[in-house]
């Protein structure tokens, strides 16, 4: 219930929220310092992705840098758009890009998606960041957004953790009591529940050394929240998100509609 007062009341209010502001900002400091002192993994495999360019490496797609952030994109291949959540994330890429780069960072999509569906769904949208397919090769597997042939194994257990229902979609009962938000996400992306959720998002940063490829951080499902401005804006309006429960996003070319 919104309550109504004085400036004086208002300041009240406002001074504790504030030290906790605070907190959560030293807080969130303390937490990106974890995230660095993280082991970096040496990758074993040379993972290979159509781009525009042709077949690239993951550390041909570096670009020259030493760091590359990947956004996992849900875009499967019998998706015929993307994910419209994964729309609205990645509406705010383009105007990032060169400050990340003057950084020395690389950032590029990638899904499983064959090209040509990418590079046409991109049009679409008015974008221009690096997209690659991953369709022949193994890495969305390796990574857990993609579910194989043996769900079970497929998924590590951070994504497994987050998206509880992939183990479980062949449940009808599970189906059944999906929230309505999933139908919907499927529908938009012309596949079925199980279709769907064959694919996740999620992000994931590497290094490299020479010719040397780490694997430094990943998160999923809502770790990649900081991705989408709207929210951060969202979250400090009277109203906040008031979701309610329901799919409000759309891909930006369908609100009108």
């Amino acid at each position: 219930m919104t309550k109504i007062g004085t400036r004086e009341d208002w300041l009240a209010a406002r001074t504790p929220l504030l030290a906790r502001e605070k907190e959560h900002t030293r807080l969130a400091d303390e937490i990106a310092q974890q995230r660095r002192e993280l082991p970096w993994v040496a990758l074993e495999k040379e993972y290979r992705f159509d781009t525009e360019a042709g077949t690239r490496t993951l550390a041909e797609l570096f670009d020259g840098r030493s760091q590359l952030i990947v956004y996992h994109f849900m875009f499967g291949p019998d998706y015929t758009a993307g994910c419209a959540t994964c729309s609205s994330t990645a509406d705010s890429f383009n105007g990032v890009l060169p400050h990340l780069k003057a950084h020395d960072v690389t950032m590029v999509c990638i899904s499983h998606a064959p090209l040509e569906k990418l590079l046409a769904y991109r049009r679409r949208m008015g974008w221009s960041f690096n997209w690659a397919s991953s369709y022949e090769s193994d890495f969305n597997l390796d990574f857990g957004v993609s579910v194989g042939d043996h769900a079970h194994d497929a998924v590590p257990l951070l994504l497994a953790n987050e998206v509880a229902a992939f183990p479980l979609l062949g449940d009808q009962q599970v189906r059944d009591s999906l929230p309505p938000v999933a139908t919907q996400n499927a529908d938009a992306t012309g596949t079925d529940i199980a279709g769907y959720f064959s694919e996740g998002h999620g992000v994931g940063t590497f290094a490299r050394d020479g010719s040397n490829v780490y694997h430094c951080y990943s998160s999923y499902a809502r770790g990649t929240e900081f991705l989408m401005g709207y929210y951060a804006i969202l979250d400090r309006m009277p109203k906040g998100r008031d979701e309610n429960g329901e799919m409000w996003l759309r891909r930006h070319d369908e609100y009108d509609a």
